[in-house]
């Protein structure tokens, strides 16, 4: 069977990895994938993008599945050119993805379907967005209601920084472009996040191990949001009662709503959730699996996922068990000096191999690239070091032993992945 995986960052490795261990033995090809992909398959440099170069290269190579990485081709529609040439694929066509795609649409229809979320407005002009931020005050959550990469929701706790984030996106120098045309403007829910990714066939569901994501940039959850430091799996916050509530009340009927609407969703829906006093409530939907959270999901995940990507594929999710896991993982993000702001590549990397002769320890690339032939940054966020064990302390000290053996000049960490995770377990 050959499999074709979209995309060139550390989810998509992730993937990756985890294909390589399943019994049906796959043939992995990435596209366009990056060094840390090259030991698991062939990477043909066709950009997540280029639709039609996409096509052309599971044609020629008789791919089987395609499985989408990224949420820009998903919210894009390469589904939908796939399935209209006769190709299977495993995501959400362009009318689903919508819920990732634009944040106004998926407040909307939390609305229509009763899915707990906060409150909301949404605005396409400056002033009247100004006009009802005096009106509700602060803290308040500003968010672009397109793809922004992550960046895109800012936690304003003053109404200066509320001003300064509606005129970032909003003002003639609007920082995320099209993509913060739009604002949604919500109130600020107190609790603590968490992440549960439903793997749908369009009816039924089956749920991966949870995990918690650190978005922020500094220890103690400070200075501005990334595209994620940092997660650890299973999320202690996550009970089972919780979930079950999650099912029944945000998973089962977005799916119903979506159906209902005639445009059912297949794939993965990342529901990034709040745990109120009332319940858990959504932040936000994504289309896909996360980045960082996929480093560690996937490690500890019992079943075959290749597996469970065809019984979605086929319609038979209904008859798929998965089972609570029996590990524990961490991953610890490298990140290039500035990020997330402007930051240097082609900085040189050194004491990979070295991670290799840990047992529990392995390495995710990110952003690397080879340049002479010596492997150099080439993003934001470099590396994922990840750790597995039979507890959270042993995860958490298997990802940094990884850290501490790998540099990279001006190379910038969190030191406090899963410190919340540790602090709920002991109490």
């Amino acid at each position: 069977m050959k499999v074709l995986i979209i995309g060139n960052g550390g989810r998509e490795h992730a993937i990756g990895r985890k294909l390589a261990s399943s019994p049906k033995k796959p043939t992995l090809i990435f596209a366009p994938g990056n060094p840390g992909m090259e030991d698991l398959g062939s990477c043909f440099s066709v950009s997540p993008d280029d639709f039609r170069g996409l096509l052309t290269l599971a044609q020629v190579q008789k791919v089987d599945v395609t499985i989408v990485g990224p949420e820009q081709p998903l919210v894009g529609g390469i589904v939908d050119l796939f399935e209209a040439n006769g190709l299977r694929i495993f995501g959400p066509d362009r009318a689903a993805a919508a819920l990732e795609g634009s944040k106004a649409f998926a407040k909307d229809f939390m609305g229509r379907h009763g899915i707990p979320t906060a409150m909301y407005r949404t605005f396409r002009a400056l002033e009247p967005a100004k006009a009802h931020l005096r009106e509700v005050g602060a803290p308040i959550v500003i968010k672009a209601s397109g793809l922004a990469g992550g960046k895109g929701a800012v936690v304003c706790m003053t109404l200066p920084e509320a001003e300064s984030a509606l005129q970032s996106m909003l003002g003639p120098k609007a920082m995320f472009g099209l993509a913060g045309s739009e604002v949604v403007m919500e109130e600020f829910m107190e609790g603590e996040e968490a992440s549960v990714f439903a793997l749908t066939d369009g009816e039924a569901f089956v749920l991966l191990p949870t995990a918690q994501d650190h978005k922020r940039i500094g220890d103690g959850d400070t200075g501005p949001n990334t595209g994620g430091m940092g997660a650890y799996a299973p999320a202690p916050l996550m009970t089972p009662e919780l979930l079950e509530e999650a099912s029944r009340t945000i998973i089962a009927p977005t799916l119903e709503g979506m159906r209902r609407e005639g445009i059912p969703y297949k794939g993965i829906l990342y529901v990034g959730l709040m745990i109120t006093a009332k319940g858990p409530k959504v932040v936000e939907f994504n289309c896909r699996l996360g980045d960082p959270e996929t480093q560690v999901v996937l490690p500890i995940l019992q079943e075959d996922f290749l597996e469970l990507i065809l019984a979605s594929l086929d319609g038979r999710l209904g008859d798929m068990k998965v089972a609570p896991p029996k590990e524990w993982g961490a991953v610890v993000v490298m990140a290039s000096k500035g990020y997330p702001g402007p930051y240097e590549t082609g900085i040189p990397i050194t004491g990979l191999e070295s991670v290799q002769s840990l047992t529990h320890s392995h390495a995710i690339h990110a952003g690397t690239k080879r340049m002479q032939g010596k492997l150099v940054t080439a993003g934001g966020r470099v590396l994922g070091m990840v750790g597995q064990g039979a507890t959270l302390p042993d995860a958490i000290q298997a990802a940094y032993a990884g850290v501490e053996m790998v540099t990279f000049p001006g190379a910038q960490f969190r030191t406090d992945i899963a410190k919340k995770g540790l602090a709920r377990l002991v109490t």
